[in-house]
């Protein structure tokens, strides 16, 4: 992996925040009909977690930003809250690019794991993520979300 795709991947600024709910809304917004609730992401307050320097985006030239993750530093673990990319640029590798930063971001900060969940009714997710090393731990209901807890440990 070169460092040009690295340098692609940055913290998000206030100035983005518009393209974070852009980018959230339009990834996840197809899923609101197949799992009969609003995904958490896209009830997040954007604007905060962005203060908060827990968001991190990628653009793609021509298209602005395309992509992004949010995370939250634990002490034990890193928390991939959520991943999203704009439907407009599904197969340029994007979602790639942004777990292998996740990856590098937690090795970094010299956490052993990475922890993320999906919605049980987001398919697609459960076979990506075990693509890159994810195992899945558990399927928990909280409230209206059914989803399936994955982790990856970082040796």
């Amino acid at each position: 992996m070169t460092h040009e795709h690295e340098e692609r991947i940055r913290q998000a600024v206030t100035a983005d925040v518009p393209a974070v709910e852009a980018v959230t809304d339009a990834a996840y917004r197809p899923y609101v009909e197949r799992i009969g609730v609003v995904p958490q992401p896209m009830e997040a307050d954007h604007a905060a977690n962005v203060a908060a320097g827990k968001v991190f985006v990628t653009g793609e030239p021509g298209m602005g930003t395309v992509g992004l993750v949010v995370l939250e530093e634990f002490t034990d673990h890193l928390f991939l809250d959520s991943v999203a990319v704009h439907p407009d640029a599904h197969g340029r590798g994007v979602g790639r690019r942004l777990l292998r930063f996740v990856e590098a971001h937690a090795r970094a900060l010299g956490l052993p794991e990475i922890r993320l969940y999906t919605n049980a009714k987001m398919w697609e997710n459960q076979e990506i993520y075990p693509k890159y090393g994810y195992e899945p731990v558990e399927r928990r209901v909280d409230g209206s979300y059914d989803r399936v807890h994955y982790r990856k440990r970082l040796l």
